[in-house]
């Protein structure tokens, strides 16, 4: 993917009075916030059963494992690059994961083969790029193919189940009372990355990177190894969520995780990061999640068929991508 966005700061609606204040109000993390706002009323009123605390809790389920792969996904993305296979990632180390339980592993060498596999995918897809020099959605979208199809080879119609109880705890477990233990870990990460990306010479670099390849190089930023780091943080970070669901599910099956991807996606691109790259920031991924999770969750409440869930989606990935053009169009010539 090329980078021609020019700005590194988070996107945010033009207007002709650029005070701090205005910037604030209009800045699309707001508009995030009033969505959430938005969306949580809308949910309470609809169904009677939104507001009971564990409803809510397990709300969270419905986004900290894509959300978890959408934070390492805004740094690829604003680099300039994307991994289309973070989905097919997670069902290959599902799989090591339930290989290794019939060899006898227990729970912490399951979980270091689940990020270890990701980790590894990761780091392919990421020299297939930066030592090759190949697009990354040429290439993510092969490896998508082929890590899905080894875990179908290697599976078939069959699923692993069967393991131990202290393995359930990551998908399953509550750090206290209604706080599960994937809400704590995804907001302790959404806190790592908020740190790497906005304060950090790493993310300067990131940013750098997004904007302007070439001047960045011109100024001693190493191209190939930031992105490498990224796309490995990407795969671990898929690594992870196999953990997590795959504790969730009780079980492994090769069509584990389907259509997640798209999810991480879109959340990453309605958090206000610039599908060309350059420009994001944490807190909007953080919001989106949020926002799709609680739709989603409330779309389960009312019994809505999947098929509408993901076209729904769809459609919202396409109005982010496009809704900022459009407002440039009509607003973004006006005389100050």
């Amino acid at each position: 993917m090329s980078a021609i966005e020019t700005s590194a700061a988070p996107r945010r609606i033009p207007d002709r009075l650029d005070t701090p204040l205005k910037g604030a109000v209009l800045s699309w993390e707001a508009l995030l916030i009033a969505v959430a706002v938005a969306i949580f009323v809308i949910n309470s009123l609809a169904s009677p059963y939104f507001l009971n605390a564990w409803s809510l809790s397990d709300l969270t389920f419905n986004f900290t494992e894509k959300g978890l792969i959408a934070l390492a996904m805004a740094l690829l993305i604003i680099s300039g690059e994307i991994d289309l296979s973070v989905a097919a990632i997670i069902a290959l180390a599902s799989t090591m994961m339930g290989m290794a339980l019939q060899a006898g592993a227990d729970t912490p060498m399951l979980v270091a083969i689940g990020i270890g596999t990701g980790l590894l995918c990761g780091a392919f897809n990421g020299l297939l790029v930066t030592g090759l020099g190949l697009p990354s959605i040429v290439v993510t979208i092969g490896t998508m193919s082929l890590f899905r199809g080894v875990a179908f080879i290697i599976l078939g119609d069959q699923a692993f189940k069967g393991y131990p109880a202290s393995f359930a705890f990551f998908g399953q477990g509550y750090v206290w009372w209604v706080v599960s233990f994937e809400l704590t870990l995804f907001l302790a990460a959404a806190l790592v990355y908020w740190f790497v990306l906005h304060r950090t010479s790493f993310g300067r670099r990131v940013f750098a990177i997004g904007n302007n390849p070439v001047a960045a190089q011109f100024s001693g930023v190493r191209e190939a190894r930031v992105k490498f780091i990224l796309f490995c943080l990407t795969g671990l970070m898929a690594g992870v969520a196999s953990v997590l669901i795959t504790s969730r599910l009780g079980s492994t099956r090769p069509s584990i995780a389907q259509g997640y991807e798209l999810e991480v996606i879109t959340m990453v691109v309605l958090g206000g990061v610039s599908i060309l790259g350059g420009a994001g920031s944490i807190v909007g991924v953080v919001l989106a999640a949020l926002i799709m999770g609680m739709v989603t969750f409330g779309f389960g409440l009312l019994n809505v068929p999947g098929i509408v869930m993901s076209i729904f989606i769809g459609l919202l990935l396409i109005l982010v991508i496009a809704l900022p053009i459009i407002w440039r169009r009509l607003f973004g010539r006006r005389p100050a």
